[in-house]
């Protein structure tokens, strides 16, 4: 039976409910104040709706309550129980939902709807880990796909067995930032390499950054602060990237921040795509540098944090995929390497943000 005095306490007021009704009242009056209007009809939503589920929890409450009382009555004993379990019910779901609407509200993020920038690079292992780099891009880019989604490579750098030492790629969409911000860090893997005679596990890593998409509006780039260098594209890049002067590089003087892109056969082409690369990362730096001075817990600020950290492992014998920052293992690790992984960002961006919540406390 759930503790009936502690949801009763947190649910005694509705402070949600007298806010809603201040909005309402500046909603009304905004042609004379001149306040935002699409911002006061979003804080409006909020309100509203969270009020509105505590006014049927606390109904709810009452009907538990009146049903505890007739507990003792032996003919009303079963219908009583009854009440008890579907109000019950009532009760934490409700309470599970306003959980979430405050969660959501507390982490939303400005850059939540952008497309983003997806960097991966091996780390530890070798050609091993180049090949993990492979096969987490490769799972980024199936999820991207099935959620409709266009994926373009910007940079890359493949190794002779088919890896990448490094892959740069633009994803285009909406809510892009939002789904991917947590994956940013470490992620090691666990398994024997197909060049492994003996059949030893081998442990490697690669790391995972999400950048949001930057504009022109959100970052000024001034030209004498640039130097751009065109180059032969190298790698595995196809006869007729090759055989041109295509690829770009750009060095950002003030900050030393350095891109190249040699994707396409053209060098205009080429040039954007790193320009697009260069505002990305300026944009993560300027906000990682205003996160430092505030105090308050935005999800860009955990994501950033967390990046230098081991915060996914990938263990092939056993079947297991395991994040580290909450603890929790999923064991189709074949399908989330095709993509499947909708349930493991979801699972991992809510239990990331209430322990964020409980730490703040």
């Amino acid at each position: 039976m759930m503790n009936i005095e502690n949801y009763t306490k947190k649910y005694k007021d509705n402070p949600e409910l007298e806010k809603q009704h201040e909005l309402e009242k500046r909603m009304a009056n905004a042609h004379q104040t001149g306040e935002d209007m699409s911002k006061l009809s979003e804080e409006l939503s909020y309100y509203s709706t969270v009020a509105a589920k505590i006014i049927q929890i606390q109904k709810a409450l009452s009907e538990y309550q009146e049903a505890q009382e007739l507990l003792n009555d032996g003919e009303m004993k079963d219908l009583a129980q009854t009440e008890l379990e579907k109000n019950e019910q009532i009760i934490t779901e409700l309470d599970d939902e306003i959980t979430g609407l405050k969660i959501d509200r507390e982490f939303a993020d400005e850059d939540d709807m952008k497309s983003a920038v997806l960097e991966i690079r091996a780390g530890a292992g070798g050609d091993e880990a180049a090949l993990f780099a492979a096969d987490l891009f490769r799972m980024y880019k199936s999820y991207s796909q099935s959620k409709g989604w266009s994926i373009s490579i910007i940079d890359y750098n493949l190794t002779e067995g088919g890896g990448y030492k490094e892959v740069v790629a633009q994803i285009n969409g909406k809510g892009v930032y939002r789904a991917l911000k947590y994956e940013s860090g470490v992620h090691r893997v666990q398994r024997v390499p197909v060049t492994e005679s003996s059949g030893r596990i081998h442990t490697s890593t690669a790391s995972v950054a999400i950048l949001p998409e930057a504009k022109n509006v959100d970052v000024e780039i001034k030209p004498e602060d640039l130097e751009v260098e065109v180059m032969r594209a190298s790698g595995a890049g196809g006869q007729c990237v090759n055989k041109t002067d295509s690829a770009v590089r750009i060095t950002h003087l003030p900050t030393g921040i350095v891109v190249s892109c040699q994707e396409t056969k053209y060098q205009a082409q080429n040039k954007e795509k790193a320009m697009q690369l260069l505002r990305a990362r300026l944009y993560e730096k300027r906000k990682a540098e205003q996160a430092e001075k505030r105090s308050d817990l935005r999800s860009s600020q955990i994501g950033t944090a967390m990046r230098a950290e081991k915060i996914r492992t990938y263990n092939f014998p056993q079947n297991r995929v395991t994040d580290h920052r909450i603890k929790e293992s999923w064991h189709n690790l074949e399908d989330i390497l095709n993509g499947n992984i909708e349930e493991l960002l979801e699972e991992t961006r809510k239990l990331i943000q209430i322990k964020a919540l409980k730490e703040k406390k």
